[in-house]
C-alpha cells in the first residue's frame, strides 16, 4: 500500500506541475507518466467512474436493508392539534382554545411474513449488488488491459510504418541515381513517389490511431486525455494452456453475474411472499397517551392513555392482493429466465474468447514465417530491380506485402494477448472478491458480512480455485494486488522470449497459477 500510494502522489504531483505551468501562460509539452499494465489496471480500480457507480448502487442497497430491518422495531410518534372554538355553542364555554397532544408507541407483532420477506428481499438484493461490483470491476480490468494492447499494437504499427517509410525513401534515392544514368524511365521515378506518399500517409494515420488510443486509456485509468504515457511493455507471445472444459467448469462456479443472476431469482421469490402477505392478518402492540387542554402543555390538562393490541384483516380488496401476488411471480419467472440465459451467454462467451485465443495463437506462427518470407522476398525483388532484371512494379508489390505481413504478425499478437484477458474475464478470475467462495458463506450462514469476510481477496494472498487437481487438492490462482486502499487483480505470468509453440492443454487452476 505504501507503494501504491507513493505512486499516486508522485502522479498526481507531476500532472498538477504541469496543470500550474499551462495555467501560468507558460506552453510546455504535455506530462509524461511511466505506465506498466499493473499500473493502469490499478489506476482504474481507483478512478473509474463506473466501477463508483457500482459503489454507489451497493451503498443503496445497503440502506434499503438498513431501512427493511428498523421497520421491525418499535415506532414512537407524536400528534398535535392546536384549535380555536367559535360560534353560539361556544358562547357560555369559559374557553375559546383547544389543544391535544397525543404520544403513539406501536410494536408489530406479525405483519402476515411482509417484514421478514422484506428484508430477505433486500438482502438477497445487496448480495446481488456485492457481486455486481465486482463483475463491474473485472469488466473494467478487461477493457483497461485491452487498451493498453491497443496502445502497443498502435505504436508496433508505427514502427512498421516508419520502417516502411525508410525502406521507400532509400529505394526512391536508387531509383533517381539510376534514372539519371538512363537505365530507368520516369515512370519508375513517378510509381516510387507516389508509393512513398502514400507511405507517409499511412504514417500520419498510425500515429493519430496511437493518439487516439492513449487518450482513450487515459480516459479509463483517470488521467488527462493529453498525458503522455511512456510504456515500456511489448505484445508478447506467453504461452497460456487451458482446456475449454476446465474453462466452462471455472466460470460457471466464478462468474460474480452469473451468482448474482442467482440472487436475482431469490429476490423475486421473496417478492412474491411479500405480496401474499396482504392475504393474511396483521397484529400489532399500541401504547398511547392523550393529553387534551386549553393551554399548550399545561398543568392543568387533561389526560388518559391505553395500552394493547390492535388486529387488522382485510378479508376482501376486490382482487388487489392477487393482482400484486401474480405480478410478481411473472417478475419470478422473468429472472429465472434471465438466470438461464446468463448461463448460456457465459457457455459461449468461454467457447468464443477460447476459440480466439487458439485462432490467435495458431496464426501468431502463421505470421511469424510470413513476414520472414516476406522479407527475403523483398530482398530479392530489390536486388533484380537493382541489377535490371526485374520491374519497379514487383518491388513495391514486394515492399507492401512485407509491411502487410508485419502489420498481421502484430496484429495477431493484439489478438492473442486481448482473447486471452476477455477468456480471463468471461471466466470470472477475481480481482476483489471470490464470487464461489462468498455464495458458499452466504448459503451457510445467511449473513452478508460473513459472506464478505469469506470473499475478499487480501493483497498478497492467493485464491483458492473452485476446481481441483486430479488427487483432490485445491488449486491456487491469481496472486492480488494493492492499491491505495483498494485490491486489483493484475494477471501475473512469467514473460517468455517471443517463441512460437503449438497450443497445447492444461487445468484452468494450473494456468492460473502462473
Amino acid at each position: 500500500m505504501k507503494g501504491s500510494k507513493r505512486f499516486y502522489k508522485k502522479l498526481s504531483s507531476m500532472i498538477a506541475m504541469g496543470l500550474v505551468m499551462s495555467a501560468s501562460g507558460i506552453v510546455f509539452a504535455a506530462n509524461t507518466v511511466e505506465l506498466n499494465l499493473e499500473d493502469s489496471v490499478r489506476m482504474a480500480m481507483e478512478n473509474n467512474r463506473t466501477i463508483k457507480q457500482s459503489v454507489a448502487d451497493r451503498k443503496s442497497s445497503e440502506w434499503r436493508l438498513h431501512n427493511a430491518r428498523r421497520a421491525t422495531g418499535p415506532n414512537l410518534g407524536w400528534s398535535g392539534s392546536a384549535l380555536h372554538y367559535g360560534g353560539s355553542y361556544y358562547e357560555d364555554a369559559s374557553y375559546s382554545n383547544g389543544y391535544t397532544n397525543n404520544l403513539t408507541l406501536t410494536y408489530p407483532i406479525y405483519t402476515g411474513g411482509k417484514n421478514e420477506n422484506t428484508i430477505k428481499r433486500n438482502q438477497y438484493a445487496l448480495n446481488e449488488a456485492d457481486l455486481t461490483l465486482e463483475y463491474t470491476k473485472q469488466s473494467i480490468r478487461y477493457n483497461t488491459m485491452q487498451q493498453y494492447y491497443r496502445v502497443l499494437q498502435c505504436r508496433n504499427n508505427i514502427e512498421v510504418q516508419q520502417d516502411s517509410v525508410r525502406r521507400l525513401e532509400v529505394h526512391l534515392d536508387n531509383v533517381n541515381a539510376q534514372y539519371r544514368v538512363g537505365t530507368v524511365a520516369k515512370a519508375d521515378v513517378l510509381q516510387s513517389q507516389v508509393e512513398l506518399a502514400n507511405a507517409r500517409q499511412n504514417l500520419v494515420t498510425a500515429q493519430n490511431n496511437y493518439d487516439v488510443a492513449m487518450a482513450t486509456l487515459n480516459n479509463l485509468i483517470g488521467l488527462p486525455t493529453d498525458t503522455n504515457l511512456d510504456i515500456k511493455d511489448d505484445l508478447r507471445y506467453t504461452k497460456y494452456n487451458l482446456t475449454e472444459e476446465g474453462c466452462q467448469d471455472y466460470a460457471l462456479q466464478n462468474r460474480p453475474d452469473n451468482i448474482a443472476a442467482e440472487y436475482a431469482v431469490k429476490e423475486a421469490e421473496a417478492a412474491v411472499e411479500t405480496a401474499k402477505a396482504g392475504y393474511r392478518p396483521t397484529l400489532s402492540a399500541q401504547a398511547v397517551k392523550y393529553m387534551l387542554g386549553d393551554k399548550p402543555f399545561k398543568d392543568n390538562a387533561q389526560e388518559y392513555w391505553t395500552a394493547g393490541v390492535t388486529a387488522s384483516w382485510n378479508i376482501f380488496d376486490n382482487g388487489v392482493t392477487a393482482a400484486g401476488v401474480n405480478e410478481y411471480k411473472a417478475a419470478l419467472e422473468k429472472a429465472k429466465e434471465v438466470a438461464a440465459k446468463k448461463k448460456e451467454d457465459i457457455q459461449l462467451d468461454v467457447r468464443q474468447y477460447y476459440l480466439n485465443l487458439l485462432a490467435a495463437e495458431k496464426n501468431i506462427h502463421t505470421m511469424a514465417v510470413a513476414v520472414e518470407e516476406a522479407e527475403e522476398n523483398y530482398k530479392i525483388y530489390l536486388v533484380r530491380y537493382s541489377a535490371g532484371v526485374d520491374t519497379n512494379l514487383n518491388v513495391m508489390t514486394a515492399e507492401e506485402k512485407l509491411n502487410a505481413a508485419r502489420m498481421n504478425y502484430f496484429s495477431a499478437l493484439y489478438n492473442y494477448n486481448t482473447s486471452k484477458a476477455a477468456l480471463d474475464s468471461a471466466m470470472g478470475v477475481p480481482v476483489d472478491v471470490d464470487a464461489s467462495r462468498y455464495y458458499e458463506e452466504e448459503l451457510k450462514s445467511n449473513s452478508v458480512k460473513k459472506a464478505r469476510e469469506a470473499g475478499e481477496i487480501l493483497p498478497g494472498t492467493l485464491v483458492d480455485s473452485p476446481i481441483r487437481h486430479a488427487d483432490g487438492t485445491p488449486a491456487q490462482a491469481v496472486p492480488r494486488m494493492e492499491n491505495n486502499g483498494e485490491k486489483a487483480d493484475v494477471p501475473k505470468s512469467e514473460e517468455t522470449p517471443e517463441t512460437v509453440e503449438p497450443a497445447g492443454e492444461a487445468s484452468v487452476e494450473e494456468e492460473l497459477a502462473k
